[in-house]
C-alpha cells in the first residue's frame, strides 16, 4: 500500500496524526504525575487507550518518546531558529524569552518531571536542545564567542550562571503564579545574567548548571561540605 504526502510517494500506512497526538499527549501527563521512572510504555498506552505496539511502532525507546512528545507539545510553537542579536543583551533576551515561552506550553509539573528526567538521563537533554533548536535552558557557546568577540564580555567565561539561575527563577516563579514579564526578562538579564557571566573567569571549576544536562548528583549533601 501506498500514499502521496506533498507530492512524495510512500510506502506503508499513513501516520495517524490524531493517534500521534494523543500518545504524545499522554506521554506528558504521565511524565508529569509519575515521574521519569514511573513513565512506562504500558502506562502510557493504558491511558491513550491505545496498544503498546502503536508506540514501539514509534518510538525504540522511552527518551525518544519523551522527546517527540516535548517536540509535538511544549516546544511545539517554540523550535525556531534564533537570529542573532547585534549584541549580548538582545541574544540574551532571545533566550529567556524562548525559555519563558516554552514553560508556558507546559504545566509546573510537566516542567518539573522534565528536569528531573534531565537529571536522570543528562544525553535527554542534548537530544532536546538539538532536536528543537535553542530552548533558552542553556546559553549557547556562539552567543559567548560573539559577545567576546565585540568585547561584551572577557575570554574565559562559563555559562554556568545563566544556566543555574535563569531556568531554575523561571521555574519557580511559573510554580507560585508570578508574573513573567519582559519587563522583569528585562531585569533578570540586565541585574543577574550579564554582571554575573561578566564575572565568571574570575572562578576556576564552575560546576555544570541545573540546566545543562550534565550537572553532578550526591546520595549525601553532607558529602558535598565535609
Amino acid at each position: 500500500m501506498s500514499y502521496q504526502k506533498d507530492g512524495v510517494v510512500s510506502r506503508g500506512r499513513p501516520r495517524d496524526v490524531e493517534l500521534d497526538r494523543r500518545l504524545t499527549s499522554a506521554v506528558l501527563e504521565v511524565l508529569g504525575e509519575e515521574g521519569f521512572e514511573g513513565l512506562t510504555f504500558e502506562a502510557v498506552a493504558r491511558r491513550s487507550k491505545a496498544s503498546k505496539a502503536s508506540l514501539y511502532r514509534r518510538w525504540p525507546s522511552k527518551r525518544d518518546m519523551v522527546l517527540a512528545a516535548v517536540k509535538d507539545g511544549p516546544a511545539r510553537e517554540t523550535s525556531e531558529p534564533l537570529e542573532p542579536g547585534s549584541c549580548l543583551r538582545d541574544d540574551l533576551l532571545a533566550l529567556v524569552r524562548r525559555l519563558a515561552q516554552t514553560m508556558s506550553t507546559a504545566d509546573t509539573g510537566t516542567a518539573l518531571m522534565l528536569l528531573q528526567a534531565g537529571l536522570e538521563d543528562p544525553d535527554l537533554c542534548d537530544a532536546i536542545e538539538e532536536a528543537v533548536g535553542p530552548t533558552g535552558a542553556r546559553l549557547p557557546q556562539p552567543v559567548i564567542d560573539a559577545a567576546v568577540a565585540r568585547g561584551e564580555l572577557p575570554l574565559g567565561v562559563d555559562p554556568f550562571a545563566y544556566e543555574e539561575v535563569v531556568g531554575a527563577v523561571l521555574l519557580l516563579r511559573r510554580a507560585n503564579g508570578l508574573a513573567i514579564t519582559d519587563d522583569y526578562l528585562h531585569s533578570l538579564v540586565d541585574a543577574v545574567v550579564i554582571p554575573a557571566l561578566t564575572a565568571s573567569p574570575a572562578r576556576v571549576g564552575l560546576p555544570a548548571g541545573i540546566f545543562s544536562g550534565h550537572p553532578s548528583t550526591t546520595a549525601n549533601p553532607s558529602q558535598e561540605t565535609s
